[in-house]
């Protein structure tokens, strides 16, 4: 009991929640079989939007503005959330005009983040159980540049891994190998200062590929998590996720 209160109050001094950058602007190629004419993020699970259920799922969690990096079928995400002020949060877009990767998309929001210390960013497909306010907490604790969120998967190949030390500092991002083991993934959720924009070069650039893996020298925290974990990006997993978004009330 003392401990969950303890816990309790070292999360009310979180304040405010930073910003979350959603990427929303894939091509969704491996999901044309089931959806063509709409975005990856607005595939329905059951009768809504997989991505008005991650922004209510966010919402609940304490997130209440949000900037999303649109691009493959941008009008129809625009026209679906507007302000956002129909769900209780703020929306703004940043459109890109040919595809620009994870990070080129973020580098393109930066005028969306000039008053955000920290902010973070997730991918618009996929949804991870999450304590948002513990994840906050131990990365201004650690001082981190970067904090990612983690999942330990029995199957890791579809995935590249993530290693990490005792502390719990990221040591080395490994490429997806095919190789069926378990591993600790990516989970797609990520905090960033705010001088991690000012790094990053405009054009093309991947966050996983070459921006996380230079980031490593100055301190990027992992934060384990055994929650659902659910990657709508192929068809076998996207009806994977009517199943168990279903059964999961708490979405």
């Amino acid at each position: 009991m003392n401990a969950t209160n303890g816990y309790d109050r070292r999360a009310a001094t979180i304040e405010k929640m930073p910003t979350a950058v959603l990427l929303v602007g894939g091509l969704g190629t491996r999901l044309r079989s089931v959806i063509s004419a709409k975005p990856k993020a607005l595939a329905p699970i059951g009768d809504s939007p997989f991505l008005k259920l991650l922004l209510l799922e966010l919402r609940s969690q304490g997130i209440e503005k949000f900037v999303m990096c649109t691009g493959h079928f941008a009008e129809q995400i625009e026209e679906e959330f507007g302000d956002g002020s129909q769900l209780g949060i703020a929306i703004e877009y940043s459109r890109e005009l040919q595809p620009l990767g994870t990070a080129g998309a973020i580098k393109l929001a930066e005028k969306h983040l000039e008053n955000c210390s920290e902010f973070f960013v997730l991918n618009g497909d996929s949804f991870l159980e999450l304590d948002f306010k513990a994840f906050v907490r131990l990365h201004r604790e650690t001082g981190s540049i970067a904090s990612v969120a983690l999942r330990k998967v029995p199957n890791a190949a579809r995935y590249g891994t993530v290693e990490v030390d005792k502390a719990g500092k990221v040591r080395s991002f490994r490429e997806k190998l095919g190789i069926e083991e378990s591993g600790l993934i990516n989970g797609g959720i990520y905090i960033f200062k705010q001088e991690v924009l000012g790094g990053l070069p405009e054009g093309t650039l991947s966050l996983e590929k070459d921006v996380l893996p230079r980031l490593i020298d100055r301190n990027v925290c992992g934060f384990q998590t055994s929650g659902l974990f659910i990657d709508i990006g192929t068809p076998e997993d996207y009806e994977k996720a009517q199943s168990l978004l279903k059964r999961n009330s708490d979405f």
